[in-house]
């Protein structure tokens, strides 16, 4: 293994996507950075751009407003990429499934590597789904 992809491995990058959630999902990505998860100590740091990251966390339905933010913030991110989608309505679009503006699982729009259900799920599965994305690097 390459020292470059075992730097990538040991210490990910992450970047939080937010195409349109209740918060949910997004308060408890937020907690599992508190010190009571602290998932700094898996070497996982929160980025602020999508071109330094390694990992996208996506949360929320795909709408149509977001449809063309979702695949501009995949394309902006280095190969190669992991996506996680958190919770129900990034997996399969949860009780928004029927709506007007629901575009699709993300699934459909970009490849997904890993799935985190649950509405909102806890942060011990979001660290247990970042881990298992890293085994699939």
């Amino acid at each position: 293994m390459s020292l470059f992809r075992l730097s990538r491995k040991k210490s990910p990058w992450v970047f939080h996507v937010g195409t349109g959630s209740c918060n949910n999902c997004d308060i408890e990505i937020i907690a599992a950075l508190t010190p009571r998860f602290d998932v700094e100590r898996f070497g996982i740091v929160l980025q602020g751009s999508p071109r330094h990251a390694d990992i996208l966390l996506v949360t929320g339905i795909l709408n149509r407003q977001t449809l063309e933010r979702a695949k501009r913030v995949y394309a902006q991110t280095p190969d190669p990429k992991l996506v996680v989608a958190v919770g129900t309505c990034a997996c399969t679009g949860g009780i928004f499934r029927e709506s007007y503006n629901f575009a699709g699982p993300l699934d459909r729009v970009i490849p997904v590597d890993v799935y985190i259900a649950g509405c909102p799920p806890r942060p011990q599965a979001i660290i247990d789904g970042i881990v298992k994305a890293l085994e699939k690097l």
